[in-house]
């Protein structure tokens, strides 16, 4: 007696499916003394012996000195030196500090600015502003557009 094909591979398919569809018993992740009517007790977790550590925020930077731009100065240069911070005031002749005032993104004036950052320096305009390497491009495009438009 031979059984058909069609009725074993319906039998081997609800087999295989029933395999594969997960359980609805629910195991339990208590350890085996929690469970109600477990006969082991669960033996208590050991305290670290090791040393404690108590968690220290890193100390803060120290605060910086608040930038002070004399009444006649454009710009101040500001170094730091053993930690400390050091403030000069960038000196221009009066006919240069004149036109730098009008137009600070002239050559003498960025010259200036520049020597002080080969320093290690920051400079600072009049207001505590500080003047960066973006301000100076946005001068740079200013000056490129004048002389496009000169010729």
């Amino acid at each position: 007696m031979r059984i058909p094909a069609l009725p074993v591979a319906l039998l081997i398919a609800a087999v295989a499916l029933s395999a594969c569809t997960p359980s609805t018993e629910r195991v339990s992740t208590a350890p085996a003394g929690d469970r109600p009517g477990s006969p082991l007790p669960t033996p208590p977790v050991p305290e670290p012996s090791g040393p404690q550590v108590a968690s220290v925020a890193p100390p803060l930077p120290p605060t910086p000195a608040p930038i002070v731009v004399p009444e006649n100065a454009l710009y101040v240069c500001v170094t730091d030196v053993n930690g400390a911070s050091r403030q000069t005031v960038i000196e221009f002749e009066p006919k240069v500090r004149a036109l730098c005032g009008r137009h600070p993104e002239l050559g003498p004036c960025q010259y200036e600015r520049d020597v002080c950052r080969r320093g290690g320096g920051r400079v600072y305009a009049a207001q505590g502003r500080e003047i960066t390497l973006q301000t100076e491009a946005e001068y740079d495009r200013k000056v490129w557009r004048v002389r496009l438009q000169s010729n």
